[in-house]
Formats: C-alpha cells, sequence, structure tokens
C-alpha cells in the first residue's frame, strides 16, 4: 500500500486561495475516484473537488470556514501499489476580520493575515470535520431520494442529525431553513409549535458565501460616501405595452418589467458615462464603459448573487428576458460560472412583488452607482384637471459621491424618466 497526496490545484482566475465550505469525507472513508471531495469557494464562484483516485481517506486539511493556498496538500489517499506524490504541509489560513478595503468581486475577498503553516499531524482529525460522510449535492435522505437543498441547509441538517427526506419541503421541492424549522418544532412539541412560542438561541457560522457578502458589503460602505436620489416614475403606458407584447408574444419569453427597465437604461447612458463605470481608488482612476454589462442583484438560498449581462446594450427586449431567467437560473442552482459572476459595470437590484416604497441600495464595489426600481402601486392622480388611475413606481439610484454629482445623479433618473413615461421612445433611434 502507498500513500497519494492531493495538492489543491489551481482553479484559473489568478486564485491564490480558497475558502473550504464543505467536505464529503472523513478519515477513514473509502472513496472511488472522482467521488466528491470537498466544496471550495473562491472570489469568483464555488468549486466541487473531486477524488483523484479510489482509496481510503487518511487525512484531510482544514476546516469549513477555513482558507487554503493553491498548492497545498487538500487530503492524503491510501492506495493501492506506491503513492506518487510526497505529502507536505497544507497552508490554512484561519479567517481574521479584514483591515483593509475589498472589491466586490475582484480583491481576495478574504482579509486579516496568514496563519503559519501548519502541518497535518498523523492521525490528526479536525474537530469540525464530520464523522459521517455528507452525501453529495445531488442526493439526500434514504434511499437515494432527490431531495433539493442549498449547501448551508445540507450542512445545517447534517449538524441538528436530521435526514432531510424526513423534511416536508416547499412547493418547489426545495428544503429551506424554514422548513427544518418546522420540522424541528414538530418534533420538539409533539406537533407544530403555536404561533408566538420563543426559539431556541442558534449560533450560525457566517462563512462561504454569506462571509463574502459581509466583507463586500462593508467595504462598500465604509470605502464610499453613498448618496441615494428617489423619483416617481409613472409606468402606466409601459405597463400597457408589456401587456400588450405578452398577448402577441408567440413562443418568446413573458415579459416581466425587468427587460424593459433594462432597455432604457442603456438607452439613456451614453449621455451619462460616468454612471456605466468602475472606480480603483487606489490608483485614483475611473474607467468609463463603452459597453453595458449589467450585474442583476439575484437573490439565492445561500445569499445574494450578481450574475452579468453582457452587452445589454445590444439585446432586444425578447433576448434580455431569456437572458434574465437563465442567469437567475444559473445563480439560483450554484451553476454559474465565474465569468458570469465578474465584470459588471452597473447593477440593477428589485425585490419584486415584495417591492417597498423606497429603497437605497449598497454599491457593488468597484462600480459607481447602483438602481433599484421598487414596487409598482395603482393610486389617483391629477392628470389635465381630472382624478385617474395610475401605475407608479419609485426609482432609486445610489451613486458614489467621489465620482458622481448629485446632479448628474438626478439628471441621469429624470431623462430615464422620460423614456420610461414615453415607452415608444424605446424603439426609436
Amino acid at each position: 500500500m502507498g500513500t497519494y497526496s492531493f495538492k489543491l490545484p489551481d482553479i484559473g482566475e489568478g486564485i491564490a486561495e480558497a475558502e473550504i465550505v464543505a467536505w464529503h469525507v472523513a478519515p477513514g472513508d473509502m472513496v472511488e475516484e472522482d467521488a466528491p471531495l470537498a466544496d471550495l469557494m473562491t472570489d469568483k464562484a464555488t468549486v466541487e473537488m473531486t477524488a483523484p483516485v479510489a482509496g481510503k481517506v487518511m487525512k484531510i486539511a482544514g476546516e469549513v470556514g477555513e482558507q487554503i493556498a493553491i498548492g497545498s496538500i487538500l487530503a492524503v489517499f491510501e492506495v493501492e501499489g506506491d503513492g506518487a506524490v510526497e505529502a507536505e504541509p497544507a497552508q490554512v489560513v484561519k479567517p481574521e476580520p479584514s483591515s483593509s478595503p475589498l472589491s466586490s468581486r475582484e480583491g481576495p475577498g478574504v482579509g486579516g493575515e496568514r496563519s503559519e503553516p501548519a502541518p497535518i499531524e498523523a492521525g490528526e482529525k479536525p474537530s469540525a470535520v464530520p464523522t459521517e460522510p455528507t452525501p453529495s449535492p445531488s442526493l439526500a435522505g434514504r434511499g437515494e431520494r432527490k431531495v433539493l437543498a442549498s449547501p448551508a441547509v445540507r450542512h445545517r441538517a447534517k449538524d441538528l442529525g436530521i435526514d432531510l427526506a424526513d423534511v416536508k419541503a416547499a412547493e418547489d421541492g426545495r428544503v429551506r431553513h424554514a422548513d427544518l424549522d418546522a420540522f424541528l418544532a414538530y418534533n420538539a412539541g409533539g406537533g407544530y409549535r403555536p404561533a408566538g412560542r420563543a426559539r431556541a438561541d442558534e449560533q450560525v457560522r457566517v462563512i462561504g458565501l454569506r462571509r463574502r457578502i459581509a466583507e463586500n458589503m462593508a467595504a462598500s460602505k465604509r470605502a464610499i460616501p453613498h448618496f441615494t436620489y428617489v423619483e416617481e416614475i409613472d409606468v402606466t403606458k409601459l405597463e400597457e405595452l408589456r401587456a400588450d407584447l405578452n398577448a402577441t408574444r408567440g413562443a418568446k419569453p413573458k415579459l416581466t418589467m425587468l427587460p424593459l427597465l433594462i432597455t432604457a437604461i442603456c438607452r439613456t447612458l451614453p449621455d451619462f458615462p460616468m454612471i456605466n463605470a468602475r472606480y480603483d481608488d487606489e490608483a485614483g482612476i475611473v474607467t468609463r464603459s463603452g459597453a453595458v454589462h449589467l450585474g442583476m442583484a439575484t437573490q439565492t438560498d445561500a445569499g445574494l448573487m450578481v450574475p452579468v449581462i453582457r452587452d445589454a446594450q445590444d439585446r432586444n427586449i425578447w433576448q434580455l428576458a431569456s437572458e434574465i431567467v437563465r442567469l437567475a437560473e444559473a445563480a439560483r442552482s450554484g451553476k454559474a460560472t465565474s465569468g458570469e459572476l465578474s465584470g459588471s459595470t452597473l447593477t440593477i437590484t428589485s425585490l419584486g412583488p415584495l417591492g417597498g416604497i423606497a429603497t437605497t441600495p449598497v454599491i457593488n464595489r468597484p462600480e459607481v452607482a447602483i438602481i433599484g426600481p421598487n414596487k409598482v402601486v395603482e393610486r389617483p392622480v391629477f392628470r389635465d384637471g381630472q382624478v385617474v388611475a395610475a401605475k407608479l413606481m419609485n426609482l432609486s439610484i445610489s451613486c458614489d459621491h467621489r465620482v458622481v454629482d448629485g446632479w448628474d445623479a438626478a439628471s441621469f433618473v429624470q431623462a430615464l424618466k422620460r423614456l420610461i413615461e414615453t415607452p415608444a421612445l424605446l424603439f426609436v433611434d
């Protein structure tokens, strides 16, 4: 018998290290070649690492939430024959608070100083490593029944000793944290407990995507002097146009308001180049983008992700509608690539039907602006001396005051408002 030490390979994008977000094996497990080994998160995306050989897992490097350097030993296997790779110390970085601003998806993603490289001692078993193998992301529960759930939900269920196959899921078949809460309440109280009874306190480690979001949002608010401008827009005609287009769309995708708003934004931006830009504050350089690579804030079970609609200015409303659906599904299913999650020049964020009167969105650094359409409401308004019903929507824009002046932001929104309130202009060259 020999040993085979598997080093974390270079997963591209210039990444120097990755965060361990889940282990699918534990020391002592027998694994087949290409079996799930661990999930690692970079600044760009989550990557599933698979076993390079068949054999027995002898050692694994690091606990969930720790950083491991590219080229360090991720796992050591006992294999048939003579092993080919000599073990080296795994360089694991303990997460610490960042002392310097981080860009939204361009920086290293984790602050603090590195700990000294620590070897994996023979027989050592990290305290946070599960004692039982974790199911692969596509399967959970008895009988290999497929259960849809995010990695965070799976990890919590694992910690609680809950078989996801026993948990009643929502109508879409996906088990969420709320479903776990209901399951725990039901089993603890002999049935579903009355509303209002206090829950036990729960501590949840902030790791993976949730930690990236926390760091990026804190860095954005710390480094960028935000200001937000809100304007009320009459979208009555735009909603009528949308309804007419949907009624005659044939095999085309159903239109929401978002493709029409994006079209209006792309038509307006050429006159306001400082809105569609990225600011490198260390170099003191603002890069005005000629193309509109529009970030689309998307809520997923794991947290907020921002897939990017490339060259939005070159797409018609139907192409935009298709791309919005594709990217949102890729983000929610965890299949979005690093290229689809980086390089945005402006971001749009909407709470959809949840709406709200107004929002003050946080800028997706290093961008300099973010646009937030709010809920459409029907209210009476005066028009030509008569009281009529109108569909109104507040539109918010947050800007980096180091780059964008208040007058420019207000002028941009007023120009955008003109297109939205007269939607025929969207299709006039």
